[in-house]
C-alpha cells in the first residue's frame, strides 16, 4: 500500500491551494498516507497547514532563473537536489504539468513518477518525464482535475463529495479578537485588467460604512500599499493593515464576516478558509479556476470590463450574506 508520496506543485498561490483537497481525499481513503511537497519558497507556508503534510521542500526556480549560472545560485540548486534525493517515495505526483517542473524537479526525485498525459497536461512535453501518465479532462475545475489525478495515481475511486481543503481548522484557535466584526476587501491583483476601479471600491466603502462594519485592506507591495491608502482616505471605518506574512493574512481572512475580492490568489485562500467571498470577474472566466468551496459567489461583468460592475450590486451581495 502507498504510504509516502512526493507532490510537485510549485506555483502559483491559487494552484497550490487547489491541490489541498486531493490530499484530504487520499488521507481519508488510504490509512497512514503521508506527503512531502515541493513548492516555490513564497508559498511554502501553505502545504504546512494541511494535516497530511510532513515536510515542505522549498524551491526557488522563479528567483534562480534571474541569475541561473552564478556561484551562489548553483550552490543553492545543488543543496536543493541533495535534499530532494534524501528520500525514496512510493509515488511522485507532478501536479504542475509544466516542462520546467517535470525536467528540473520531478525527474530527479526518487520514486515512480505520475503525471498528466500529453493531451491533459498544460505543456504536453512534460509528460515525457513521467513513468505513468493519466488522462484527465481539461473542462473540469482545477480542483477536480487535481483530485482526479491523485485518485488515478494512488488507486482509489473519488466520491461525489465536494473537495475539502482541510486548512480552516488550522486557524480556528488563532482568530482575531474582532472576529466577524469586519469585512476584508482584496483589491490587489497582478493584471491591470483584473482590477476594479478605485472609484468603484470607494463607492462600495461608502455603502458599507452605514452598516457599522470595519473594513480591512491587506497589501503586499508598495503600489498596493499606496492604493490601500487612497481607498481608505477620508473613511474612519477603513484600516490599512501593516505588511503581513501569508499566514498572518490568512488569520485576518479567517476572521472576516465577508470578503470581497478581485481575481487573485488571496481570493482562493479565502475559499480554502471557508469564508463567504464575493469575487469580481471581468476578463477572466471563473468556470475552470474560479472560487471553489463553501459560500463562494461570482459576479461576472457582462462585457468583460471590470468598471461596468457597480458597487450597488456588490453591496447587495454583501447584505445578503450578512443577514
Amino acid at each position: 500500500m502507498v504510504k509516502r508520496v512526493l507532490i510537485v506543485k510549485t506555483s502559483s498561490m491559487g494552484d497550490v491551494l487547489h491541490t489541498l483537497p486531493a490530499l484530504t481525499d487520499a488521507s481519508n481513503l488510504i490509512p497512514g498516507i503521508r506527503f512531502d511537497w515541493v513548492v516555490e519558497e513564497n508559498f511554502a507556508q501553505i502545504p504546512s497547514w494541511h494535516f497530511a503534510v510532513d515536510h515542505v521542500i522549498p524551491v526557488a526556480i522563479r528567483r534562480w532563473r534571474k541569475a541561473w549560472f552564478t556561484r551562489d545560485i548553483r550552490a543553492e540548486r545543488q543543496q536543493f537536489y541533495e535534499h530532494l534525493s534524501q528520500n525514496t517515495y512510493d509515488v511522485v505526483i507532478d501536479a504542475q504539468g509544466l516542462i520546467k517542473s517535470a525536467f528540473l524537479i520531478t525527474r530527479k526525485a526518487n520514486g515512480i513518477k505520475h503525471g498528466l498525459d500529453r493531451k491533459s497536461a498544460r505543456e504536453p512535453i512534460a509528460s515525457w518525464f513521467y513513468d505513468v501518465k493519466h488522462a484527465v479532462a481539461k473542462n473540469l475545475h482545477a480542483v477536480e482535475r487535481v483530485r482526479l489525478l491523485f485518485a488515478q495515481s494512488l488507486g482509489y475511486q473519488l466520491t461525489n463529495d465536494k473537495g475539502d481543503y482541510a486548512i480552516a481548522q488550522h486557524f480556528l484557535n488563532n482568530l482575531p479578537l474582532d472576529n466577524q466584526q469586519y469585512l476584508v476587501f482584496l483589491h490587489s491583483t497582478t493584471r491591470d485588467d483584473k482590477h476594479w476601479t478605485e472609484e468603484r471600491w470607494r463607492d462600495l466603502i461608502k455603502l458599507v460604512a452605514a452598516d457599522g462594519y470595519k473594513i480591512k485592506l491587506p497589501w503586499g507591495s508598495e503600489p498596493e500599499y499606496q492604493r490601500s491608502l487612497r481607498l481608505a482616505e477620508g473613511f474612519s471605518n477603513v484600516e490599512v493593515l501593516p505588511k503581513l506574512t501569508l499566514a498572518e493574512v490568512a488569520n485576518v481572512l479567517a476572521g472576516a464576516k465577508v470578503v470581497v475580492s478581485v481575481d487573485t490568489g488571496l481570493s482562493h485562500l479565502t475559499a480554502a478558509l471557508d469564508r463567504p467571498n464575493v469575487t469580481l470577474y471581468g476578463p477572466t472566466d471563473p468556470k475552470l479556476i474560479g472560487g471553489y468551496g463553501k459560500n463562494q459567489y461570482c459576479v461576472i461583468s457582462n462585457d468583460q470590463q471590470m468598471k461596468t460592475i457597480l458597487a450597488d450590486n456588490i453591496y447587495n451581495r454583501i447584505r445578503a450574506l450578512i443577514t
